[in-house]
């Protein structure tokens, strides 16, 4: 399977292999049950390198490229998506605005507890009204002397009630100096979830990743140092930009891990599960379906590795993160629906992961991007990678 990866990638990929195994799947399902965030785990997954993955060693991470973020979180989500999506929301959101738009200050204060796990991060961007359109954004900071005042409603916090450190968007600019679209007014900041006026409310109830938390988060007169104003005032869109792109990617790993854990559970069960005096695994329409899930993973994963590749060196690549996030996400959805279908009624039981593997694959096609909302990226890259956008715009001015 991992014939092209370094010899490095592939001792990596074992590696985590049997911390998860020994970890994490043993607890997965009460993790999900009980609705119950993995603290005990923290320390762990810290200890491994797991909670500063691109975090440079100069402030206590590993400094790992985007192929090896891939490999762990594809497989922390072989056996549990909630663990896994709250590593990818601790580094590649939280962590990653830091990496991106920091100063030498802010990451030297705030990244050696995130590194390490002493401290988990959150990322606020969604709001009760807006996500994807930032131009409805409600949340405002507005200037006091030298500090700042944060109001405002973030919703679907990813680790947002457990997290120390949270980066928050807001806008700054007034309605008549910011862009009707959006694109620039939105400032960020790092905020202390200590601060007064900070409330974390309720875990939300939801259908899958339940072992990672989920929470709205209120602001109200929050008093945040000029300090802590992270990047630009005014500039923070291009910067989110890129942290949703880098984070698409590793969904879309996370999506991976999803899928082959439905394949290897079905693969198993196939073998065990008899009718008509032979195990399933023999029957050939059992096997054509097992082998659409294979070659579907394959695919999946050609994605993220090259998508993982390009961003090691450098590269931009809104259109290669959402074909990967948009391929990657649904097709685990329907190998999980198939899993079900391998496994018959028991499919349907929670006693076996992969009803759970289905509930938790679902929030993949929803975060960071709709499938819906990257498609219309997709279209755009489309015309824009064969010369037709501008013609476009022309031809329909003309008309």
């Amino acid at each position: 399977m991992d014939f092209t990866l370094p010899e490095e990638l592939v001792h990596l990929r074992e590696a985590v292999a049997r911390f998860a195994a020994a970890e994490i799947a043993p607890h997965a399902q009460a993790w999900d049950c009980e609705h119950g965030y993995p603290d005990a785990l923290i320390p762990k997954l810290g200890e491994q390198g797991f909670m500063g993955i691109r975090v440079p060693e100069t402030y206590g991470g590993c400094e790992s490229s985007y192929l090896a973020f891939a490999i762990i979180l594809e497989e922390l989500a072989r056996h549990d998506g909630g663990v896994a999506l709250a590593v990818e929301a601790h580094n590649g959101l939280c962590c990653q605005h830091i990496l991106l738009a920091g100063t030498e200050e802010q990451k030297k204060q705030f990244l050696p507890a995130l590194a390490v796990g002493e401290q988990i991060g959150s990322w606020c961007l969604s709001e009760p009204g807006s996500g994807t359109d930032a131009a409805s954004m409600k949340t405002r900071a507005r200037r006091d002397g030298a500090d700042w005042i944060l109001d405002g409603n973030k919703q679907f916090v990813t680790n947002g009630d457990r997290a120390g450190v949270l980066v928050v968007l807001a806008v700054t600019a007034s309605r008549v100096t910011a862009s009707p679209d959006g694109k620039s007014g939105i400032s960020a900041f790092v905020v202390e979830t200590d601060t007064p006026g900070i409330t974390i409310g309720p875990r939300e109830d939801k259908l899958g990743m339940r072992s990672s938390d989920t929470v709205p988060i209120s602001l109200d007169n929050v008093r945040v140092p000029g300090s802590q104003l992270l990047g630009a005032e005014d500039d923070a869109f291009s910067d989110v930009k890129t942290v949703l792109e880098h984070g698409r990617v590793m969904i879309s790993a996370l999506s991976l891990g999803l899928a082959r854990g439905a394949l290897e559970d079905s693969l198993r069960y196939t073998h065990e599960r008899k009718t008509f005096g032979k195990a399933i695994a023999d029957h050939q329409l059992v096997q054509a379906k097992l082998a659409d899930m294979a070659v579907q993973i394959e695919a999946g994963r050609a994605l993220v590795e090259r998508a993982c590749v390009r961003l090691d060196g450098g590269e931009s690549l809104p259109y290669g993160a959402a074909v990967a996030k948009v391929f990657c996400s649904e097709m685990a959805t329907r190998i999980c629906l198939d899993a079900i279908q391998v496994h018959g009624g028991y499919g349907y039981l929670r006693e076996y992961n992969v009803e759970r593997y289905l509930r938790d694959a679902k929030l993949c096609e929803i975060g960071e991007g709709s499938s819906e909302i990257l498609r219309v990226l997709i279209a755009r890259g489309l015309n824009k990678n064969h010369g037709l956008g501008s013609a476009a715009k022309a031809k329909e001015a003309v008309s």
